[in-house]
């Protein structure tokens, strides 16, 4: 069974909508693919606009069979923009989508394949515009290069040994 990594790399956001009543909102990610997820760390004190500067890694297992089904919408990225709050629940704040399919279809044939930092629109839980989010990502096919150990994808510790 062939393998992959995809690697985004979350840059920042702009025009988050304030739900704090006093002082600035403390953002953070939460990033899905797949089962796998991740979390950045808090923008305390930045508010509506952080920057995180984060690489993320998850595991794509059998990526030719991502690539020969590049338009299943399974092959997306979830980027959930929630508030840190220390006394309460932490609140959502909007939620980005990256579908990955085609990167990964590409990065099958290529070897590797990339998307370049784009800006991403962040909606609210009524579908209403929540400011934007700036991301990159990255596929590259495992396949044909020797077997990695010990790595990190999506929040847990893998060893490909059997």
């Amino acid at each position: 069974m062939g393998k992959g990594v995809l690697e985004l790399q979350l840059v920042d956001a702009k025009g988050l909508q304030n739900t704090d009543l006093l002082g600035k909102i403390d953002p953070y990610v939460v990033i899905q693919y797949r089962g796998q997820e991740h979390k950045s760390k808090i923008a305390r004190g930045q508010g509506s606009n952080p920057t995180w500067n984060e690489t993320f890694r998850f595991l794509v297992r059998s990526p030719a069979a991502a690539a020969a089904d590049h338009q299943n919408q399974q092959h997306k990225v979830t980027l959930r923009v929630m508030d840190h709050d220390t006394f309460t629940a932490d609140d959502f704040l909007g939620e980005a989508t990256i579908y990955v399919g085609d990167v990964i279809a590409r990065g099958v044939e290529e070897g590797a394949a990339e998307l370049q930092t784009t800006k991403y629109r962040v909606v609210l839980a009524d579908r209403r515009y929540g400011g934007e989010i700036r991301a990159s990502v990255t596929f590259t096919n495992k396949e044909t290069e020797e077997e990695e150990t010990g790595e990190e994808f999506g929040g847990w510790k893998h060893s490909f040994r059997s």
